[in-house]
């Protein structure tokens, strides 16, 4: 029987097109691992020739220092916010913003009933005091000469005794709103005496930065007529991320710089680390101290601090030629055995003596590639390229 030419030719085609399919997928596949890999593998002969060397991630001392942003605030010690401490009319003004006063210096004059009264009373109370030991001396000395009565001595010490003690409240009121017993008593005769004026002073050196006040208002207890600050010191705040709380000293120098002021350093001293972490950022602030010659230095000026590490920060470092940066990610290669090696997403910290730490991605223990990652690094690409 002779074959049917027709069927043999039909079978055969068949049996290739199945073959060329199964070969397609196989491929494939392939191009699919080979693209979404990770693990470079390399001869014990090609590692010799690219001198591939090895190391063990360990722990070790880190040296160096770390760049934070940070703001200039005002140092609190030396900020004032002034008003009057009694109810009155704004008599006369003597500062305006932008003025450099000294402690104690008049700023304004503030006129009203109740200033004349609270002085009124002072002075009478000073008065009665006077007249009180006076006359106490007096029946104390006839006392000793026998001619006054041991009843009128015990009188006139009661009187004295009381006069002490009105003569005192009174005297606290009058410190209490800004004065000194020693100006009222200097001015009874004065107008400011009679008419009921009060002088409100600075209470520290420093430039008026706010006024808030003009002549004729009227101003109560809590109204803040100015504000006050003085910048020869200043705060300078920035923030750290948690887990670097415990590289800093508490003590420590360091140094502030802005692009304002090119290529200067503002040197200072760390005064303060926060007690509480932000929940969203995760940071807690850290506060140094800096003196301002020049006054060069302004609240909410923006630049950056710089901060040396504590002497015993210890973490995971390797050599800063096994680290590649690309396309905005950090890896390592980690040695899975003899012949393979497998990609690792890292985060590096702090770089310092031709060394990077690594905070993540990396443990005590792996072995790392410090000399070769480039070769390791072409034939990854090598092999995406293949699979593209």
């Amino acid at each position: 029987m002779k074959p049917n030419i027709n069927l043999l030719i039909i079978l055969f085609t068949a049996v290739a097109l199945l073959a060329g399919c199964n070969k397609k997928e196989e491929v494939k596949e392939e191009n699919k691992t080979s693209k979404n890999s990770d693990v470079v593998k390399i001869t014990l002969a090609t590692q010799k020739q690219i001198k591939l060397q090895v190391e063990t991630a360990a722990l070790q001392e880190i040296s160096g220092s770390f760049n934070i942003p940070a703001k200039v605030i005002t140092n609190q010690d030396n900020e004032a916010q002034v008003g009057s401490l009694i109810q009155g009319r704004v008599k006369k003004i003597f500062a305006r913003v932008g003025d450099f006063v000294k402690e104690g210096q008049t700023l304004m004059t503030i006129e009203g009933l109740d200033i004349g009264t609270i002085k009124a009373n002072f002075l009478k109370a000073n008065s009665n005091l006077e007249y009180a030991k006076t006359n106490y001396e007096r029946l104390k000395k006839l006392f000793g000469e026998n001619i006054g009565s041991q009843k009128s001595l015990t009188e006139s010490r009661t009187e004295y005794e009381k006069a002490q003690a009105e003569y005192s409240a009174e005297e606290k009121k009058i410190i209490a709103v800004g004065l000194k017993p020693q100006e009222v008593l200097s001015v009874k005769h004065s107008e400011d005496k009679s008419s009921g004026v009060l002088s409100v002073k600075a209470p520290i050196s420093g430039v008026i930065t706010e006024r808030n006040v003009v002549t004729g208002q009227y101003l109560d207890a809590s109204a803040n007529a100015f504000k006050i600050i003085n910048i020869q010191n200043v705060w300078i705040d920035g923030q750290i991320y948690e887990k670097d709380i415990n590289k800093v000293n508490k003590r420590t120098d360091i140094n502030f710089t802005s692009t304002v002021y090119p290529g200067i350093k503002f040197n200072g001293r760390v005064i303060y680390i926060g007690e509480t972490i932000d929940p969203q950022t995760r940071t807690i602030t850290i506060r140094g101290s800096f003196s301002n010659p020049g006054n060069k230095l302004k609240p909410q000026m923006f630049g950056e601090l710089n901060i040396p590490l504590d002497k015993d920060t210890k973490a995971i470092a390797v050599p800063q030629e096994s680290v590649i940066q690309e396309a905005g990610q950090s890896y390592v290669f980690i040695q899975v055995n003899d012949t393979t090696f497998r990609k690792r997403i890292i985060t590096p910290g702090f770089s310092f003596d031709g060394k990077i730490e690594i905070r993540e991605g990396l443990k005590e223990g792996e072995k790392l590639v410090s000399n070769g990652v480039f070769y390791l690094k072409s034939e990854l690409k090598k092999d995406e390229l293949e699979g593209d």
